[in-house]
């Protein structure tokens, strides 16, 4: 066997993989004509300029056709689609939404920042939100669901779709880290009530910053697009909508997408399809020589596991947190980096989340008086606390060739192998 790169072997690859950006990786001419052509007929605002494009509109109308879904409205960021999804649905001060534990802090911060309160449910091998844990965090001051599908995992959405309907509350899909994940054959963040996607630049397809909110629902979507653009209605008869501004308008914000961004998505969104095909591709090819050498790995649970996963990242659970962080370092001597998510820690233990801390005077909105007090405490999602810091992650760029692929495999079999052998891991 060789000799481990941490010992002072050679590294199983002579350079580092291609970094984590599936989108941003092939960006490539088509963005930049169709980005240059938006400037050069200096129009860059959506509604209205000296010639507009409508770039916008363009990846609006791609996107629900893809999605088979009529509503989709263009945003500046995931978190802006969050926030924009919140207060279509009404959410606000005095209610309580429920979370997973294992997302970006970004999920919980929106609640927050409209001004109502996360709840943190517990989550299952597929490092999602756990349907069977739902009932245990539900109480009548809950007034909707997030679900975030991690890395390119769908969630369980049936179960989590009958509790909802059960209780008469909506479900957010954020499915910032999961664009062209699906589940039981509908795409991601479509299934739900209001889905929220990100544009971000890690993300599967990407404008450097960017989201998106879809919905099926024509009124939540009037009222997204209002609160997204200063209570306002343009455009209104696009979507079959005559609702008189004085009747219906309300105070909002600006979260409106530029006709630049739009442009870098439409051509973006064209190469969903082919991103998704090659990070499978890849991520199966691993997956399977992995699991071949060695049956007892533990790979992350798919709900959806002939057809949903993306392949955006090859998740394995560790036997122990510390048999994880010995992995990661010696793979990562063989230039092959493989990480944790979230410093192994669930959402709720971010400083600002776990104190309750706002900008706003008194904690706004955590000084609600709940009928039951939300508290966060170290032990509050037992699963989430085991299973994020044992869980490693290989991402899976869209541009590995055959090569890195092959290094990939005999890199992980190198060191699985020797840490095994010396007790370290495995069993």
């Amino acid at each position: 066997m060789s000799k481990l790169a941490i010992d002072g072997g050679t590294p199983a690859r002579s350079k580092p993989l291609p970094p984590n950006y599936p989108g941003a990786v092939v960006l490539g001419q088509e963005e930049a004509d169709f980005a240059s052509k938006v400037i050069m007929s200096q129009s860059p605002f959506r509604y209205y300029s000296p010639d507009p494009q409508y770039a916008v509109e363009q990846l609006e109308n791609r996107m629900s056709a893809d999605l088979g879904v009529p509503y989709t409205l263009g945003v500046t960021s995931a978190t802006a689609a969050l926030v924009v999804s919140l207060k279509a649905l009404g959410i606000g001060y005095g209610d309580k939404v429920i979370v997973p534990a294992n997302t970006f802090l970004a999920t919980p911060g929106a609640v927050v920042c409209c001004n109502a309160v996360p709840v943190f449910c517990d989550v299952d091998e597929s490092l999602n939100l756990d349907p069977k844990a739902l009932e245990q965090v539900y109480d009548d001051e809950v007034k909707a669901i997030i679900a975030v599908p991690i890395l390119g995992n769908p969630v369980d959405m049936d179960p989590i779709m009958a509790f909802a309907r059960s209780k008469d509350i909506p479900v957010i899909e954020d499915v910032a880290q999961s664009c062209g994940a699906t589940y039981k054959g509908q795409p991601a963040g479509s299934i739900g009530t209001i889905g929220a996607f990100s544009f971000q630049m890690n993300k599967i397809i990407t404008a450097g910053e960017g989201g998106a909110v879809v919905t099926r629902d024509v009124k939540l979507f009037e009222r997204a697009v209002r609160y997204h653009d200063q209570g306002l209605m343009r455009h209104h008869t696009r979507y079959g909508i005559d609702s008189p501004d004085d009747q219906f308008a309300f105070v909002g914000q600006n979260y409106r997408m530029s006709d630049i961004t739009g442009a870098v998505m439409v051509e973006q969104w064209k190469k969903l399809p082919s991103i998704v095909a090659a990070m499978r591709q890849c991520h199966d090819l691993i997956r399977d020589a992995v699991a071949e050498k060695f049956p007892e790995i533990q790979f992350r649970h798919c709900p959806d596991p002939d057809a949903g996963y993306i392949g955006s990242n090859l998740g394995i659970i560790m036997p122990t947190k510390e048999a994880t962080a010995q992995f990661n370092k010696a793979i990562g001597a063989e230039n092959i980096g493989m990480h944790i998510l979230y410093a192994g820690l669930p959402a709720y233990r971010t400083p600002a989340i776990y104190n309750q801390r706002t900008a706003d005077k008194d904690n706004f909105p955590f000084n609600y008086p709940f009928r039951k007090p939300v508290v966060y405490s170290d032990d509050l999602c037992p699963r989430a606390i085991d299973l994020i810091p044992r869980t490693t992650y290989l991402p899976i760029s869209p541009v590995l060739t055959e090569q890195d692929v092959e290094e990939i495999i005999g890199g992980f079999i190198k060191v699985y192998a020797a840490l095994r052998d010396r007790q370290l891991i495995g069993q």
